[in-house]
């Protein structure tokens, strides 16, 4: 057990670093060329604001400045029809909308901002599935 609070970076995690280990991933959780868009109810079409394709997703997503790789997450109909918005949204790799769960975040993240772990993952716009790697960088 670490001497202090600030030596555990998973001390303010529901999750330890047990419940992130490893591979594992999240399935159709990424903006793709099937998201769903509103149609225009009088003549079928989607608004030009709904039209998007996955490289201007991607582009978008590593257009934000952030020292953290961020994702295209697929945006609600909901939110593009509301504020009449793209298809797709950005947000940090291990946001929880991709990964499930705040609690599954704060795992990730915590590893994630500590040297002791190695965190690696792939977006597979294809699929939309995301795939996160965790591993203590004393074995990667």
């Amino acid at each position: 057990m670490p001497e202090k609070p600030d030596d555990d970076p998973f001390h303010d995690c529901e999750f330890g670093p047990d419940a992130i280990l490893g591979t594992r991933t999240f399935h159709d959780v990424l903006f793709t060329d099937d998201t769903e868009t509103p149609v225009n109810v009088l003549t079928g079409e989607t608004p030009a604001h709904s039209q998007a394709t996955v490289e201007e997703a991607k582009a978008f997503a590593a257009s934000i400045d952030t020292d953290t790789p961020q994702i295209a997450l697929p945006a609600s109909v909901e939110t593009q029809v509301e504020t009449q918005s793209k298809p797709y949204t950005s947000a940090a790799f291990f946001h929880f909308k991709a990964t499930g769960s705040l609690e599954l975040h704060r795992a990730y993240h915590a590893a994630y901002d500590s040297d002791a772990f190695s965190v690696d993952f792939e977006a597979d716009y294809a699929s939309g599935n995301l795939t996160i790697t965790v591993e203590r960088a004393n074995e990667s």
